[in-house]
């Protein structure tokens, strides 16, 4: 007859429930993937400008950053900047962006002659556009899908994305951690 020791059998529960724990934790303790990327910062000149950046792949796998962003207080205007990797992609303005939501499509004018450094940037790798009349009309925190003509056909923009955007009309300075 063997004798099993109650200290042996509780070893293997044990060490299962710490991975398990510790699981738990690194998920806790770890950034998400979707997680709010709005900063809040002053500007030059001293204005607070409150700002959404993410980095996204257009079908070809190429890297742009979309910078949307709303300097001075809540309610001014909203701009989004996309900015390609120097060398690689050449911008001509004005082209309007084309932005599809399910059935829906919009036109935001192309306003980047109008912002003094990128009009005297040489690399022209960056367009801005007026974002404001699209989170006008947007209800829901839908994906959507950003068209160049002559530069990208589709560069999607997950949920999460849309969802920082629409809150920058209304972001306050004290709704987010300066970094």
């Amino acid at each position: 007859m063997s004798h099993t020791s109650p200290r042996r059998n509780r070893f293997p529960l044990l060490v299962g429930l710490l991975c398990v724990l510790l699981a738990a934790l690194s998920l806790l303790i770890s950034p998400s993937a979707a997680q709010a990327q709005v900063h809040v910062h002053p500007d030059e000149n001293g204005s607070t400008v409150v700002r959404s950046l993410e980095s996204l792949r257009d079908l070809d796998y190429q890297s742009w950053q979309a910078v949307a962003y709303r300097s001075g207080p809540p309610g001014g205007p909203v701009t989004l900047r996309l900015v390609g990797y120097p060398g690689r992609v050449r911008l001509d303005h004005p082209t309007a962006l084309v932005v599809y939501g399910g059935r829906r499509q919009w036109q935001l004018d192309d306003i980047t002659t109008a912002n003094p450094k990128l009009a005297s940037d040489g690399r022209d790798a960056a367009a801005e556009f007026n974002l404001s009349p699209l989170l006008a009309d947007l209800r829901k925190n839908r994906p959507l899908r950003l068209e160049l003509p002559g530069v990208f056909v589709e560069l999607p923009v997950p949920p999460y994305v849309v969802a920082e955007w629409r809150s920058l009309p209304s972001w306050r300075d004290n709704d987010a951690p300066r970094p």
